[in-house]
């Protein structure tokens, strides 16, 4: 009898052991927009409360050094889907809301790779990776799209909340959409007759800064000029409730399968129109509601998890797009009513920016009861997502990849990440390795129409973003070495890319 119940103990032990290798936890990747490294009360900030977001950090791994690979949103969507770098695809730059897919059919991707494990996939909220061929037909079915780079389902708006077409897509298919009324979108010219923010100013609900004064859906001015789709055209206030619950059905239509669901948050991005509940909620105006509401989309995800009894089977992943920005097009009071509040975290610059604003972002990864609760200094980034998960899951990956596997990183297993990052801001390039970060000398503004830093330099700078995380002091000329290693490093990992790739070369 001892040795049989040996053997059971043994066998038990083994089949434990064996449920624990193969376990695949359901994975969601939650994606703010323009959210800032002090935009969220994990990282210090009294200014404002972010609960349920800190939920996940304090629950969790939470990174002082988490980058996104891009300033703007689509590149980094880019790499965060393809494991490549941006930089290398000339068309992953601020897509226009009728852009083709610029992701190719054939190309490998992480909802292929979590598909091909097993998993339901499932894309919800801000796509902004384009869709279609070109020359969109927004009244039938659009593809290449979400299902063609290996989602089953999706439920998307194309492009920003501030670009036509002011739609939700389904699976390809317009929500809503009426073949009496058919829909025209173009980011060329008007349609004969259609109002728009110069034209009719008082059918305003919001006021345009610089470069939303094109067709106006609910009140609020667009870029770009769209036609017909009344039914189908969405209410900004009433967005995240509707993909809140897009999220809540995925969860309950497959909580006994593995799934992976990527969720697009569209704040705080412009327009800012939160849904009434959070108005007023902070003293920030539209911007600091709007983070308000996407705390509380966290947090009904979180519920809903925990309502299905999955909560402790699912891995989560929570990051931005890039930095924060305050004027981004509309005059929400954004910039005035900041007060002592730092969306960037002290450090410089922002979206759009080569400076660390423009890409250190909040980075948190949460499994409840499989990751201890901590802080790493560990530098890790969005592309890498891709290749970590694959490692855990125990997939093959075709070689030529950016992306790199941390999971244990990730996990809270390792302490030690990248040792050197390529990070983009709008063509242009920066490198970061270990605490340093080297820019190139760019010519052109200083700042854009939002006020924003922009990073071109002049002159190379080199700065040491642990002791000066603000990239106040410029040590270039005082670590002469240690400039030309680290150009000697960059430059031959983006040798043939300054070849009329970008409107200004840098100067070696």
């Amino acid at each position: 009898m001892k040795k049989l119940s040996y053997l059971i103990s043994a066998f038990s032990l083994v089949s434990c052991a064996t449920q624990q290798v193969e376990e695949k936890p359901n994975v969601i990747v939650i994606l703010a927009d323009d959210l800032g490294f002090g935009d969220v009360s994990a990282y210090g900030s009294n200014t404002i409360h972010t609960p349920n977001i800190d939920s996940l950090a304090n629950g969790g791994v939470c990174f002082t050094n988490g980058y996104a690979t891009s300033a703007t949103s689509t590149p980094s969507r880019y790499a965060l889907m393809t494991g490549m770098y941006p930089w290398k695809n000339k068309n992953a730059k601020i897509l226009p809301g009728d852009a083709p897919l610029i992701i190719d059919e054939n190309q490998y991707t992480l909802p292929k790779m979590m598909h091909g494990r097993g998993y339901i996939t499932g894309a919800i909220g801000k796509w902004h990776l384009g869709m279609g061929s070109g020359n969109v037909d927004w009244n039938n079915t659009v593809k290449p799209g979400a299902r063609e780079i290996g989602f089953d389902y999706s439920c998307l708006i194309a492009a920003t909340n501030d670009r036509v077409p002011t739609v939700y897509v389904e699976n390809g298919d317009v929500v809503g959409r009426d073949s009496l009324d058919p829909i025209e979108v173009s980011y060329e010219k008007n349609f004969q007759g259609e109002p728009t923010a110069i034209s009719n100013p008082e059918m305003l609900k919001m006021t345009w800064a610089h470069g939303h004064n094109n067709s106006i859906v609910n009140g609020i001015p667009r870029i770009g000029y769209m036609k017909g789709g009344q039914k189908a055209r969405w209410k900004d206030e009433d967005m995240a409730d509707y993909f809140v619950g897009k999220v809540k059905n995925f969860i309950t239509q497959h909580k006994d399968s593995a799934f992976f669901l990527y969720y697009g948050l569209h704040e705080p991005h412009v327009p800012r129109a939160p849904h009434q509940r959070f108005v007023g909620k902070t003293t920030m105006g539209p911007r600091g509601d709007a983070i308000m509401e996407a705390d509380w989309c966290v947090g009904e995800l979180l519920a809903h998890l925990r309502k299905e009894g999955v909560l402790e089977k699912t891995l989560i992943i929570f990051s931005s797009d890039n930095g924060p920005v305050l004027n981004d097009g509309y005059k929400d009071g954004a910039s005035e009513l900041v007060g002592k509040h730092s969306p960037s975290g002290g450090l410089r610059g922002g979206k759009y920016s080569l400076f660390d604003g423009g890409t250190h972002v909040p980075f948190f990864v949460y499994w409840k009861g499989r990751i201890h609760p901590m802080v790493s200094d560990a530098l890790v980034c969005q592309v890498d997502i891709l290749s970590s998960l694959a490692a855990m899951l125990h997939s093959d990956l075709p070689k030529g990849l950016d992306s790199q596997n941390y999971m244990n990183v990730f996990l809270g297993k390792k302490e030690s990440g990248r040792k050197e990052l390529i990070l983009e801001a709008q063509g242009r390039l920066a490198y970061r390795a270990k605490d340093w970060i080297m820019m190139p000398p760019y010519k052109g503004s200083l700042r854009n129409l939002t006020g924003n830093e922009l990073g071109n330099l002049g002159e190379f700078g080199l700065f040491n973003v642990k002791t000066d995380p603000a990239q106040q002091q410029n040590k270039a000329t005082q670590y002469p070495k240690i400039l030309d290693s680290l150009k000697q490093h960059f430059f031959s990992s983006v040798e043939g890319y300054y070849h009329g790739e970008v409107e200004e070369e840098p100067l070696k």
